[in-house]
């Protein structure tokens, strides 16, 4: 996949699947910007991606301010002369049920999981109308896409705007040479899923859904969005991509 010479944004890149993802952009060419909250994992993701011959840099920013926003995406276009990619990838989930859900709680949701993208994609679509193009990637959820019975329904919720703002965005902006996609991870096999897996029952829900019979690795994952940013997905434009083993065939 072509994707060299690319400056691509990856919000939540510090840790977890954005990681994974940083690494595997950079190993391809591409100068990767992490944007996350947390300092310490950040550098030391750079500081690896340095150490193994790619570029990447790191803004401390918390992702729910417009303000952060102005300030870092100022900055990139000032190092880096454009924006080619942003992977809307950062998100959280308070795992209540609905009846167990404060309102606080909902809306902490809706803002770091719907919000920090729709403040990514205001501030960075005019830089790429300017340049005459850029491709968004959200990374959503098989949440998304059904009605989940094994996760809180606030998640699944924020994943359906996050799916829906995807497919509005690829629409509006398409005639501006904007593409934008999402990807649909089913169950990823990370450490905190691990945590949750010393749960026999939950180990086992989550696996008998899944046709492949097994997790989705971070670097299934890693492939989609590597793809969505490439050169041979020019055409490819507000798809809601499963990354899933086909849970959401069933």
């Amino acid at each position: 996949m072509h994707v060299q010479d690319k400056n691509i944004l990856i919000t939540g890149g510090s840790g977890g699947l954005g990681s994974e993802m940083a690494k595997l952009l950079a190993s391809q060419g591409a100068t990767v910007f992490i944007l996350d909250l947390n300092e310490l994992q950040g550098n030391a993701l750079v500081h690896h991606i340095q150490e193994t011959g790619g570029q990447a840099y790191f803004f401390q920013m918390d992702l729910t301010s417009e303000t952060d926003w102005e300030n870092v995406i100022k900055a990139i276009v000032k190092i880096a002369g454009r924006i080619d990619v942003l992977v809307n990838n950062a998100g959280i989930n308070i795992r209540k049920p609905i009846e167990e859900m404060s309102l606080q709680e909902w809306n902490t949701m809706m803002l770091v999981n719907v919000g920090s993208v729709f403040l990514g994609t205001k501030h960075v679509l005019p830089v790429m109308r300017s340049q005459g193009g850029g491709a968004i990637i959200n990374t959503s959820s098989v949440c998304g896409l059904i009605g989940h019975r094994y996760t809180p329904e606030a998640y699944t919720t924020t994943k359906g705007a996050v799916t829906l703002l995807t497919k509005s965005i690829a629409s509006r902006y398409a005639k501006d040479g904007i593409r934008c996609n999402s990807v649909h991870p089913s169950t990823v096999d990370t450490p905190l899923v691990q945590e949750m897996f010393k749960d026999p029952i939950k180990k086992q829900q989550r696996l008998d859904e899944v046709p492949l019979g097994r997790l989705a690795k971070a670097s299934d994952v890693a492939n989609a969005v590597v793809y969505l940013a490439s050169d041979e997905a020019s055409f490819i434009n507000g798809i809601a991509l499963p990354v899933d083993g086909g849970v959401t065939c069933c």
